[in-house]
């Protein structure tokens, strides 16, 4: 059992969960912060539809997510001109479209937390939109690197999805989940206690990198 800890083939699973997770989070925080910040700064009508969109987006049931985007990539779907069906990247765009919501939601509960006067106070100081909108999330930091913890976590642990849309094929789409899936139904438990060991390594060293930063922007 120790030589699984030395496998090849188990250490290119972990770099490939790594990077899938890690690009798909990058991904939710690109869109998910903005959407956030739109949302908590401007009132319009349609609003709390929007808003309810994004709570409901928030406890998507994965599998779904992975049939839609299955639906939209397959070779006759009105994305399968891409050709990107059982890649990571098939498992990259479900992992941001389910991480997503989480982001936009927590984004929107952090910014709207802070005093609703704080952004007419820095335009009447002579900021820019722009300036204003970025001092308004370095307020709001501690919040939305919540919620990129959460986006993350929500994507590392992640299995149905990216079954679906990746295959779980040797050597290209095989993530730490999907390979624990695989060893438990072929009854190698030892191996799969090593694989979930490795995921539960790999989530806490980034979500305590996360919180190192984040407890070093609160001082």
């Amino acid at each position: 059992m120790d030589t699984i800890w030395y496998d090849p083939e188990i250490l290119a699973v972990t770099w490939l969960t790594v990077k899938v997770s890690g690009l798909a989070t990058l991904i939710s925080v690109i869109l998910g912060i903005p959407l956030g910040l739109w949302l908590a700064l401007h009132e319009f009508s349609g609003k709390k539809v929007i808003v309810s969109v994004v709570n409901f987006g928030m406890g998507l049931p994965p599998v779904v997510v992975g049939l839609v985007v299955s639906l939209l990539l397959w070779r006759y779907g009105p994305l399968g001109m891409l050709g990107i069906m059982y890649t990571p990247w098939a498992m990259i765009i479900a992992q941001a479209v389910i991480a997503s919501p989480i982001i936009a939601g927590l984004s929107f509960a952090a910014i709207g937390s802070l005093n609703p006067k704080l952004r007419l106070q820095l335009l009447s100081l002579g900021a820019s939109k722009w300036q204003a909108h970025l001092l308004l999330i370095r307020e709001a930091r501690l919040g939305l690197l919540a919620a990129v913890m959460a986006g993350f976590g929500g994507v590392v642990s992640e299995v149905g999805a990216s079954m679906m849309v990746g295959g779980n094929i040797k050597g290209q789409t095989r993530v730490l989940t999907t390979a624990t899936v695989m060893e438990v139904g072929k009854g190698n438990y030892d191996t799969a206690l090593v694989l979930s060991f490795i995921l539960l390594i790999v989530a806490y060293s980034i979500v305590a990198a996360l919180t190192y930063l984040q407890n070093r922007t609160a001082k």
